[in-house]
């Protein structure tokens, strides 16, 4: 099997055809992480967001051109949250009203260690890179520390409030991404930010157009003066944005589909000479499908993209360690199948 090369990736993210058919996840997870790394490594400790030889070995084996972390430990602050299968977008909040705003301590973008970034660099083989992504977004950053139903009354109660609220979030990610993005280590970034759920967007469109999407476009542009590109990795039904994500914030790449909303063949379809798409192999189907039906439905949606280009093959969402192992075996082979 050939090694990285990342010119494949890019070539995906240009709306080009890339030299051999290109993987694109995410992440993973530490139990898949173990089992596709050398064995050398795979007893190594894992922490989220960090790169070391284990997933580093991992990612190469497994056929990517890159491996993703984050660029350094900065995060938004909440209340503690119970670690459960589903929770409440209400759990954790810290501010509800001016005082408490006034008083959070809102984190230094700069005050943060970045080392890793060329730490992990140093390690990666030649053609590979790293794709950082960052601490949540700028509309889930605002709900974790305000709570969703608050944050719903806020905006109509006082948008002033959540205006300052919103504005706090976005100048500390825009500034943590301009950090981040001259690595040389460093090929991409994924800007991720859940905005839907299954029949709309979690705020109205007009709202996130006031609020969210301005620091999404000042996010791309400091990425792109950096001379890379940058990818949206947003969950639900986006449709009614999907131009502001193309047209005004320009984004290079949308990552997250869902059959239950629109299964990626359609998306392909319909935005795929715009934008380029990526992933999108439903999670349901990876997780309920047998090996056989997964390789069919991949290696179709591979023939239907070979005419444009501008896809890269992957799950849906991410591959969370409650996927069959075999079923992420059947996705991923039928890319390295084509490179023996």
């Amino acid at each position: 099997m050939s090694g990285p090369d990342f010119e494949n990736l890019l070539s995906v993210l240009r709306r080009e055809l890339p030299g051999r058919p290109t993987l694109f996840e995410f992440f993973l997870n530490e139990p898949f992480y173990r089992r596709l790394s050398d064995p050398a490594f795979a007893r190594q400790p894992y922490e989220w967001g960090e790169v070391n030889q284990m997933v580093i070995s991992a990612f190469v084996n497994a056929g990517y051109d890159y491996v993703t972390c984050l660029g350094s430990k900065m995060k938004f602050e909440t209340g503690e949250v119970e670690k459960k299968a589903t929770i409440s977008l209400n759990a954790g909040a810290v501010i509800s009203d001016r005082k408490s705003y006034e008083a959070y301590n809102w984190p230094d973008p700069d005050a943060f260690d970045y080392s890793g970034l060329k730490t992990a660099g140093d390690l990666l083989p030649e053609g590979m890179k790293l794709i950082v992504y960052g601490p949540c977004g700028v509309l889930e950053n605002a709900i974790s520390l305000v709570g969703f139903e608050s944050l719903c009354m806020l905006l109509a109660d006082e948008p002033g409030l959540a205006k300052k609220i919103f504005d706090a979030v976005g100048t500390r990610l825009e500034r943590y991404y301009e950090i981040c993005a001259p690595y040389d280590a460093v090929g991409a970034l994924i800007s991720n930010d859940d905005w839907g759920f299954k029949t709309g967007t979690m705020l109205s469109p007009a709202d996130l157009r006031r609020y969210v999407f301005p620091w999404h476009e000042r996010i791309v542009e400091v990425i792109h003066a950096a001379g890379k590109p940058v990818l949206l990795h947003s969950c639900g039904k986006l449709d009614e944005v999907m131009d502001d994500i193309i047209d005004d914030m320009k984004y290079d790449a949308k990552h997250s589909y869902e059959d239950a909303i629109l299964p990626v063949e359609q998306a392909y379809e319909r935005w795929g000479d715009r934008i380029a798409i990526l992933g999108g192999i439903d999670m349901d189907f990876i997780c309920r499908s047998n090996p056989a039906q997964i390789r069919k439905r991949c290696k179709a949606m591979l023939a239907q993209t070979e005419r444009g280009g501008g896809y890269a093959l992957g799950t849906g969402n991410s591959v969370p360690e409650y996927v069959p192992y075999e079923n992420y075996l059947a996705m991923i082979g039928c890319v390295l199948d084509s490179r023996d």
